[in-house]
C-alpha cells in the first residue's frame, strides 16, 4: 500500500461501526428501528421520525447516480488531489434510500458516458491499514 497523502477521515464512537464495515468490504448503515428508514451520516437520533432506536444493518452496496460533477482540476479542494485531475464527484442514491457523496471510479470522467440514474456498485478503496473508502463504480 503507498503512501496516502490526502485527507482522511477520523472515526470516532459515533461513526466508528460506519469506517469499521468499510474496511471489511461489508458497509452497514444505520437503520431506524422507528420508521424503518435507513440514514446516512452516522446519528444518535433518526432525522425522519426522531427515534433513538438505530441499528446498523448491513446494505447492498448499489445505487443509482443521482448526481455528479467531474473535477478538471483547476479548484481542487487540496493540493492533494490536483494529480488525480479529471475525476467524478457524485452522489450516489442507495437502493436503500440514503444518498452519499462519494467518488465514482472505473470509468472515464466523460460526461457522455456517466449519466444520472446509472446503476452503480460499491468499490472498496483500501487507502491505509487503517482505512478503506467507499467509492463507486458502474454496475
Amino acid at each position: 500500500m503507498a503512501d496516502y497523502t490526502k485527507p482522511l477521515p477520523t472515526p470516532d464512537p459515533l461513526t466508528r461501526t460506519f469506517w469499521d464495515s468499510v474496511k471489511a468490504h461489508a458497509m452497514q448503515l444505520q437503520k431506524c428501528g422507528g420508521c424503518g428508514k435507513f440514514i446516512y451520516y452516522p446519528r444518535v437520533v433518526c432525522p425522519h421520525c426522531g427515534s433513538r432506536s438505530l441499528a446498523w444493518t448491513p446494505v447492498s452496496g448499489k445505487g443509482k447516480i443521482y448526481g455528479f460533477t467531474i473535477n478538471m482540476g483547476k479548484h481542487p479542494s487540496t493540493a492533494a488531489f490536483t494529480a488525480d485531475a479529471p475525476y467524478v464527484i457524485a452522489v450516489v442514491e442507495l437502493d436503500e434510500g440514503p444518498r452519499l457523496m462519494t467518488n465514482l471510479v472505473g470509468i472515464e470522467p466523460d460526461s457522455a458516458k456517466i449519466k444520472v440514474g446509472m446503476n452503480v456498485v460499491v468499490h472498496y478503496d483500501d487507502v491505509t491499514e487503517q482505512i478503506s473508502l467507499a467509492k463507486f463504480k458502474p454496475a
